[in-house]
């Protein structure tokens, strides 16, 4: 739910201005409106004159505008529908019925929406439809698209074709077409959150954040932008965050979950690609390929043979031996799943770290899940891109692989291992004891057994494993 806990703040912080439509007679019946500076202190009124002309007015920034109605429970929409309809080259007008502002109404305000009063009582939206469109013909829009309260989303290129009919109904995108949610883990992101939720409304049709113990503000940020937070009391890791990610996307029943960073390393315009391939192929779990080709001369050497290490070994603990099996980027965390990957994964024990990333990997494994890869693009060169230490980041990684692989492959990474050592101390020991030099055959004798009892233990320890795995 969005909060106005930092409105005031807000306001004073970034300057917002409002403006109230004032709809109704004024001075010979011509319809006025009267705009309010807030964050400096200032009211300055403001009234449309005789015949269209303009009082004090700034010129409006389109000839279109988008007409919503704010209700009790509509504010994250309305916050979205207001963005989308900007980007889109449209101005916004927002009315509301009854008197006392509403919590969506305060969120126009700090994005610098116009405000059209309203005296219609209860919830007669023809008659709010109405007084949207003689406000913004007031104002001098030539195009007026009217929006239902709850704020789906509008079919921008439909309405293009449309706009010299005057006052249309907004056209919805087809209710057919699966619904995409975007989810953020972020961690004290602040500085880039805002303008990754803008990004990200513009493919999505919803956005989820999750602050995962944040002090610097970035929940506060991602709601102005449009998001929906999810807050964590303390910081419990990447991997809780996106347990935190999937519940919420299963609560609310997204088709697709469109995982990305809160750094801006992830282009957003590429969440459209993840999601058709996903369509086109089926696949539970699409992973962005960070190293097709084209990119791999943009990422840092380093990184380059840190993940080529970790994906090589993951590969090998997924079975994936055949150039078509693996996978080329195993720690990207630019991913998309499907309702099917999503329901499952909301009820996974995925580790709280950064190895969770592995983790959805090997879960998708154990239930045969398909997975794609599209090529993606990184931007490396953003501020503050990762706070993470890169060698303790990768021995966390080389750690979970290893220990992911003594459970999941237990004879192959014990009991092999085992044998061979067992043949080995038998081999040395009876060479020690065809050894000629006195002290020798003590030394070697000593070698051979420590061998030996490592391969026993290694044997042992290697069949409890498997009888195990075996009895889950």
């Amino acid at each position: 739910m969005l909060s106005l806990n930092h409105r005031d703040s807000m306001f004073a912080e970034n300057g917002f201005r409002s403006e109230t439509f004032l709809p109704g007679p004024v001075e010979g019946g011509v319809m006025g409106w009267q705009g309010t500076e807030r964050g400096d202190g200032r009211d300055r009124g403001r009234r449309l004159g005789h015949g269209g002309a303009t009082v004090g007015m700034g010129a409006q920034a389109s000839d279109g505008v988008v007409g919503l109605v704010a209700t009790a429970d509509n504010a994250e929409a309305l916050v979205r529908s207001i963005l989308r309809a900007r980007r889109h080259g449209f101005d916004v007008l927002v009315t509301h019925a009854g008197a006392g502002e509403l919590e969506s109404v305060a969120f126009a305000r700090q994005l610098d929406v116009r405000i059209v009063d309203s005296d219609t009582r209860g919830h007669d939206v023809d008659a709010l439809h109405r007084e949207l469109s003689a406000a913004a013909r007031a104002l001098g829009y030539t195009t007026v698209v009217l929006q239902t309260p709850a704020c789906p989303r509008i079919d921008y290129e439909a309405m293009v074709d449309r706009r010299a009919e005057g006052v249309v109904e907004a056209v919805p995108e087809s209710a057919a077409e699966p619904a995409v949610l975007v989810g953020i883990p972020a961690y004290d992101e602040a500085a880039t959150i805002g303008s990754v939720v803008e990004s990200a409304c513009e493919y999505a049709d919803g956005v989820l954040v999750v602050s995962d113990g944040s002090s610097d503000g970035t929940a506060r940020r991602a709601r102005q932008a449009g998001a929906t937070v999810l807050e964590h009391d303390r910081n419990r890791g990447y991997g809780a965050a996106l347990q935190t990610l999937f519940a919420a996307a299963a609560d609310r029943g997204a088709d697709h979950l469109v995982v990305l960073d809160g750094d801006g390393q992830h282009a957003a315009a590429e969440i459209p690609s993840l999601v058709e391939t996903q369509r086109e192929t089926d696949a539970e779990v699409v992973v962005g390929n960070r190293f097709h080709d084209g990119a791999r001369g943009e990422i840092p050497l380093y990184r380059r043979v840190g993940i080529a290490t970790i994906n090589a070994m993951t590969n090998l603990s997924l079975g994936a031996i055949t150039a078509r099996e693996r996978l080329s980027d195993t720690q990207s965390g630019f991913r998309a799943y499907d309702r099917c990957a999503i329901a499952s994964l909301a009820a996974a024990d995925l580790s709280d770290g950064m190895d969770a990333s592995t983790d959805i990997l090997y879960h998708a494994s154990d239930r045969g899940y398909t997975v794609e890869e599209v090529d993606t693009t990184v931007t490396y060169d953003v501020d503050d891109a990762n706070s993470r230490h890169p060698l303790r980041h990768g021995l966390t990684l080389v750690h979970s692989v290893l220990t992911t692989v003594e459970q999941r492959h237990p004879v192959l990474s014990l009991g092999v291992p085992g044998v061979v050592s067992v043949a080995l101390g038998i081999g040395v020991g009876l060479w020690a004891l065809q050894a000629t030099a006195p002290g020798g055959t003590i030394l070697y004798a000593f070698v051979a057994m420590a061998i030996f009892l490592a391969g026993i233990l290694s044997c042992f320890t290697a069949i409890i494993l498997h009888a195990l795995q075996r009895s889950r």
